[in-house]
């Protein structure tokens, strides 16, 4: 069964998706949307990330809860360098960060957090997955804000994934 649908809940929502775009339940558009949803999910099998295995629920609460309070302080940054640029206190920069995160899922949950945190950009990750390159809107002092990343993001995703 398992070779057949790849991914049961992939497959559930190309049926139903393209039910609804041809606004229409004819056998035509059923047949239609039964091919879409067993030939899409075997076609990009090897597109899927791997299995997740997760590891320590209770770290995602207090991970999810770091992510919010940071992303909150930094637009409250990023809001103050708009209203009053004359305020800016250092210029922006790239930074280095060393990673011992491997897990390809936890890899991307660190690009997602440092995407959706203001004024950080994931500029470049090295091929050997062991160093992140980091812009970032405001740097003062690199080597803390290489720390805050591993000890506030890096490690609780090893907690998780690893």
């Amino acid at each position: 069964m398992k070779k057949l649908l790849p991914a049961p809940l992939l497959s559930c929502a190309l049926f139903v998706l393209w039910l609804l775009l041809n606004r229409s339940a004819s056998p035509v558009s059923l047949v239609g949307a039964a091919v879409l949803a067993l030939g899409v999910p075997l076609l990009t099998r090897g597109l899927r990330p791997l299995p997740v295995r997760i590891r320590r629920p209770g770290t995602i609460v207090r991970l999810g809860l770091r992510v919010m309070w940071d992303t909150t302080v930094s637009n409250l940054a990023v809001l103050r360098f708009i209203l009053f640029p004359h305020l800016r206190r250092h210029p922006a920069d790239f930074v280095h960060i060393p990673l011992q995160l491997r897990d390809p899922n936890g890899l991307a949950v660190l690009a997602m957090i440092v995407c959706i945190t203001p004024g950080t950009v994931w500029a470049e990750l090295s091929l050997d997955r062991s160093m992140l390159l980091l812009h970032v809107l405001e740097v003062d002092d690199a080597q803390a804000i290489a720390r805050h990343v591993q000890q506030h993001y890096e490690r609780p995703l090893m907690e998780i994934f690893e």
